[in-house]
């Protein structure tokens, strides 16, 4: 055994048990009374270091599966416990001592974070202080990071009594869905909070639409927007379009050159850099347009809508949540493809017992899972399979 003058962990976590921690977890979770905070922070850093000497090549593949998913779910405890003290320092602006005009500011010198690091983990702690069903939710491993910072989002300030009242329920339908699934739970449940309220809901309007494009002193341009649901998705849907047909040029070139055993480390641009050429490929054949000789395509908007208990559905085909009025605008310029939902599963009143799904039979399908329907949980878009 690893003793010290507190607390003992056993080093080698041979025969990890379920949660795939050992004696570690245990050790990390309990909360010491009189012990120094050097000491504490010292301990933790042990039981880190016993973590560090394990090889993973010598773990069996149940024990390694265990440990990897279980640090994880310390991951997001970590991040509980963390915003609990974070709070804390902020409200006592200890980060004001050395002249900081800002905690973020504070954690970014000190903690050598990113500004949007630092600036997310002060967000979350001031956040968490009004959400005691979160953080009991956060430690007990019911939710995750991830998950919490979703309802930090829905968390809003004209939303605080609403919030309040629906916390509880929120964790409870959030917390057994994949992340995307959770996004859009908690995204209708804004969009009715907002209703409620007789409000519009903020940044989902045209109106608030923008592009700056602006050359930098080293000649290159940079680009920033903002754009509403429906517009990003059509830019984005030809970007990513342009873009796959880049990959398939990139791995032909690296398999003709490497083999076919070529590596993705191997391909000659990164995913970033095909998405950059990409919107260049988009100014050229925007270029090459001429009035009368080219037709512009008309975009098919697809939206899911409900009836009956699903009336309050209404969404892209890739899941963004939008309004009715968002979709207006588009009636006039592009083909609209409606989708009428009565049961979470049943789109069209259709037989399924052909093998083979063809032509509106086939589309239906594609609008109603949206994504790949593996059992692992593959997340690929229906019209990318």
């Amino acid at each position: 055994m690893h003793r010290t003058g507190v607390l003992y962990c056993a080093p080698p976590l041979v025969g990890l048990d379920g949660g795939g921690l050992g004696a570690v977890a245990p050790f990390l979770a309990q909360r010491i009374e009189g012990v120094g905070v050097t000491v504490l922070l010292r301990e933790s850093n042990t039981a880190l270091d016993t973590l560090d000497t394990i090889d993973p090549a010598g773990l069996s593949d149940g024990d390694l599966h265990h440990l990897v998913i279980g640090l994880q779910a310390l991951h997001s405890r970590a991040a509980g416990v963390r915003a609990r003290f974070v709070a804390e320092w902020e409200t006592r602006r200890l980060w004001a001592s050395d002249g900081s005009k800002a905690g973020w500011g504070r954690l970014v010198r000190e903690c050598h974070l990113s500004d949007a690091t630092a600036k997310a983990e002060m967000a979350r702690a001031k956040k968490l202080r009004t959400m005691p069903a979160t953080v009991v939710a956060l430690h007990e491993g019911k939710l995750s990071v991830d998950h919490a910072d979703l309802l930090t989002w829905a968390n809003q300030a004209v939303l605080a009594d609403q919030f309040a009242a629906a916390e509880t329920m929120l964790i409870d339908e959030t917390a057994g869905l994949r992340y995307p699934d959770a996004k859009r739970a908690v995204d209708y449940w804004i969009d009715a909070a907002y209703l409620a309220l007789d409000l519009d809901r903020p940044f989902r309007s045209r109106d608030g639409r923008y592009l700056k494009a602006a050359r930098t002193f080293q000649t290159t341009v940079d680009l920033r927007a903002h754009l509403d649901p429906l517009a990003g998705t059509e830019i984005l849907e030809e970007l990513h379009r342009i873009e796959h047909s880049l990959f398939e040029a990139d791995w032909a070139a690296a398999r003709a050159e490497y083999g076919p055993d070529a590596s993705p480390a191997q391909l000659p641009r990164t995913a970033w850099q095909r998405m950059a050429d990409a919107l260049q490929i988009m100014a050229r054949q925007s270029a090459a347009y001429r009035e009368g000789v080219h037709r512009l395509p008309r975009p098919l908007i697809t939206i899911h809508t409900g009836q009956g208990p699903f009336t309050r559905m209404c969404e892209l085909a890739d899941g963004t949540v939008i309004t009715p009025a968002q979709a207006v605008p588009y009636l006039c310029e592009g083909d609209i493809e409606r989708i009428i939902f009565d049961t979470p599963s049943r789109v069209i009143d259709v037989g399924v017992r052909q093998r083979f799904f063809t032509g509106a039979l086939r589309r239906a399908i594609e609008v109603r899972d949206r994504h790949c329907q593996h059992p692992s949980g593959c997340n690929t878009a229906a019209e990318h399979c």
